[in-house]
């Protein structure tokens, strides 16, 4: 077997580095090899930092966004300057830095904690929807600008915050995210979703 070829200790750290999402079994025994290679302290600061992550970050109770442990509530929900009363409704922590990035947005965030997908055993249960009825309520929010991806799970789950929240009986706009043909994209290499949100989308020339 290949793993009798190797010491144990080189043996475990590629297993647990092939346990992350997008790595395969090459590129985690190349992994394992760099830091086999590199010095003791690259290898002694990474450890630290994924030691650590779980200790100094939590998730914002307002807005379940990814928060140092010290903090309060998310720095941007704590901006005077950001409108409260809007309100970007992602998927996913990191679709805050996304939507940040562009600079085109003063609003704030709810993270939902993942996307409706049965086959993975998530159901609206486990998303932050009961929260964000009650921060509607709470921040007088006027608009809800749904983010979740345009895939079919972020689709579903789209829909489903639309029901729910008109079923809610809050009183909010709502709103989504426009999709298009993303620039460079040959149309035969665009997917079902992406060209039919487009057409969708289309604007009189």
């Amino acid at each position: 077997m290949a793993s009798q070829l190797l010491p144990k200790a080189l043996t475990e750290l590629i297993d647990e580095l092939g346990k992350l999402p997008g790595v395969g079994a090459r590129t985690a025994e190349r992994y394992a090899y760099y830091l086999l290679k590199s010095d003791l302290r690259t290898a002694k600061g990474l450890a630290d930092a994924m030691r650590s992550v779980h200790e100094r970050v939590r998730q914002c109770p307002v807005t379940f966004a990814l928060i140092d442990a010290d903090q309060d509530v998310s720095p941007l929900y704590a901006d005077p300057s950001r409108d409260r009363t809007l309100v970007a409704v992602v998927e996913e922590p990191l679709d805050i830095v996304a939507l940040e990035r562009t600079g085109q947005y003063d609003g704030t965030y709810h993270v939902l904690g993942g996307a409706i997908s049965p086959i993975d055993g998530i159901g609206p249960e486990q998303l932050h929807i009961p929260e964000l009825i009650e921060r509607i309520r709470t921040d007088g929010v006027k608009e809800l600008i749904i983010a979740t991806n345009a895939s079919v799970e972020g689709e579903s789950t789209a829909l489903f915050l639309q029901k729910y929240i008109n079923d809610s009986g809050v009183d909010v706009a709502m709103s989504r995210l426009a999709r298009g043909i993303p620039v460079g994209v040959d149309l035969e290499y665009a997917d079902q979703i992406t060209l039919s949100h487009a057409l969708e989308g289309r604007r009189t020339l």
